[in-house]
């Protein structure tokens, strides 16, 4: 991948105050409820992003599937078409609820992101990441997690979207877990590698041990009254490129200063200056 704007996304989970309003998962139906203002009231719709993505030199986004207000056919071909016509790959749906570790409601769980995935499948995402459980990496656990993500490749097979998991929640909260999880999947599913999920004296060894087999990167970064916590940034970025990655990163900012497109734009220019 060229080192240019081809190695940059954004997500949708970046943008909350642009956006505003979010659409609260309920796991026991697919249909999407009433959306709250959980950011304020916004300025901008989920549909009308991806142009202005483009206006600020972006041309890769993931969405988080709570800002999506419908799964109407409809409704995604219309997000489709404005992706196409903005110049915009919809890179990953984030598909962010769900414990398929859960021994009651794992099945229930499964099925629920099964339909999502089906939803990046009509959306044209490249990939869709999918949570492989929230409950300690047991043996029981990861178990569970093997069989459902194993199922779940199954029902998309055959499609050119590719499924990925993310080093996030308890049971992949180690590089042991993630790499038992990955080996026994036999490459059916891929590695989404976040560099804000971990931490402690091990973190970058752990991140590197784990970005040999990442395929796409969350780039999350710290902001402290509006500065860039430019060490961490640049030892995460180190660990991923040394150990060989070559993805995208997608960026990540959560902070309420500089702003989210100023903040945006710190992290891309400081990410793309370390790849010249």
């Amino acid at each position: 991948m060229a080192q240019s704007a081809d190695r940059i996304a954004v997500s949708t989970w970046s943008l909350h105050r642009l956006l505003g309003t979010t659409y609260p998962h309920d796991l026991s139906t697919p249909a999407i409820g009433p959306g709250e203002e959980t950011y304020g009231e916004g300025s901008e719709s989920l549909l009308g992003l991806p142009s202005v993505l483009a206006n600020h030199g972006y041309h890769r986004l993931e969405i988080v599937s709570f800002h999506m207000r419908s799964r109407d056919p409809v409704y995604l071909g219309e997000l489709r078409d404005q992706l196409k016509v903005s110049g915009v790959t919809l890179q990953t749906l984030l598909i962010d609820a769900g414990d398929i570790t859960d021994p009651e409601w794992g099945a229930r769980d499964a099925a629920w992101i099964e339909g999502w995935i089906d939803v990046a499948n009509e959306l044209g995402a490249e990939h869709a990441r999918i949570v492989a459980g929230k409950r300690p990496p047991t043996p029981e656990a990861i178990e569970r997690s093997v069989a459902a993500l194993t199922r779940m490749a199954a029902h998309n097979a055959g499609s050119p979207l590719r499924l990925v998991t993310e080093n996030w929640h308890d049971l992949l909260s180690t590089p042991q877990a993630v790499h038992e999880v990955l080996d026994r999947l036999e490459g059916k599913i891929g590695l989404l590698a976040d560099f804000g999920n971990w931490s402690g004296a091990s973190k970058y060894d752990d991140l590197k041990s784990i970005f040999a087999r990442a395929e796409l990167c969350h780039a999350k970064a710290s902001f402290t009254k509006g500065q860039l916590d430019e060490a961490d940034y640049g030892s995460c970025l180190a660990a991923a490129e040394e150990a060989g990655y070559r993805g995208p990163y997608t960026l990540i900012f959560d902070a309420e200063h500089p702003g989210e497109w100023t903040g945006l734009g710190i992290e891309r220019d400081f990410i793309l200056s370390r790849l010249e």
